[in-house]
């Protein structure tokens, strides 16, 4: 009949994609037949989603608290997504290295406002009660965190800048990794203790960690951007596309979250100190650590004045 479709053209089109896998094209056809349509709550695991925030209290704002903190794992998880596609991409191009950093500065930019939730979100007297719960637990351990930095740069610029000049490429990487910057937090580098939100940390993820790092050692986005063309890395787009996503990760979204973390640590409710009993301060401001992506991009005296004119 004249207006029935034409469905050749699909069918060959599955057959050239089976007979590529070597498989049955007609096992695969036969299969539709019994397979359920999908829905929205399937797809997206709405149920298994929802049942995922578990409270240790009974206070109606450590819900908040809980439900935030996810919605980031999961914006982290589409950061490293995205930053995965530039490492593994043959071809790199400008085109699609600046589309891949406006996508993933776009996130921190949702994530750096989004502080507000939690600063706004939550009543200070219920927020001082349950963050008891949770010591020595600390937002410091977020792994899919330290993974967007090891894939963003090269891993002298997360060292503490006190142990720079003593480490470089020929450096084993666990001795490295005992100098990066957010170490400080968690250890006395004259006694050499490790704090227990450090200890629980290393033993979790310290080997996942080491093995990232060596992979994104020579494809992190840095890295990947100085094998460019020369003419390329002065593409102007680009470059503003680089220092938004630096400025943005390490000194915007950075304060947003040490603004907040103040607004409950000192409101005179508690003891003043971070539920993983870090140095918080020191550890979350950008003036101490000066944790900087991609150094080449700024002048002498951005570099002088990181974190400070905020």
């Amino acid at each position: 009949m004249p207006d029935q479709p034409d469905f050749q053209p699909i069918l060959n089109a599955l057959q050239d994609k089976y007979t590529a896998l070597n498989q049955d094209t007609d096992d695969h056809l036969y299969g539709l037949l019994y397979s359920k349509p999908i829905t929205y709550w399937d797809y997206i695991q709405t149920d298994a989603l929802l049942n995922l925030q578990i409270q240790r209290t009974t206070l109606p704002d450590e819900m908040v608290f809980i439900a935030y903190h996810q919605i980031n794992e999961l914006i982290f998880k589409m950061i490293l997504w995205e930053i995965q596609q530039v490492a593994e991409k043959a071809d790199l191009d400008v085109s699609f290295f600046e589309s891949k950093i406006m996508r993933i500065s776009r996130y921190f930019d949702m994530l750096t406002t989004s502080f507000n939730i939690m600063r706004e979100g939550m009543e200070v007297e219920q927020y001082m009660k349950f963050r008891y719960t949770l010591t020595p637990a600390s937002g410091f351990q977020s792994a899919q965190y330290r993974l967007i930095e090891f894939a963003s740069t090269e891993l002298i610029n997360l060292i503490d800048y006190r142990f720079r000049d003593t480490i470089d490429r020929n450096t084993p990487y666990t001795h490295a990794f005992e100098h990066l910057y957010w170490q400080a937090a968690g250890k006395n580098h004259k006694t050499g203790k490790k704090s227990t939100l450090l200890v629980n940390f290393e033993n979790r993820y310290k080997d996942e960690f080491l093995r990232f790092m060596e992979k994104y050692n020579t494809k992190n986005l840095w890295t990947r951007f100085k094998e460019l063309p020369k003419q390329h890395q002065q593409d102007e787009d680009l470059i503003k596309a680089m220092r938004h996503y630096d400025y943005t990760v390490n000194v915007t979204w950075v304060m947003a979250h040490y603004n907040a973390a103040k607004h409950y640590i000192e409101s005179g409710l508690g003891d003043g100190e971070a539920t993983g009993g870090s140095d918080w301060k020191k550890y979350m401001h950008p003036k101490y650590q000066r944790r900087i992506f991609f150094p080449e991009l700024w002048t002498d005296e951005e570099l002088k004045n990181w974190g400070t004119n905020i």
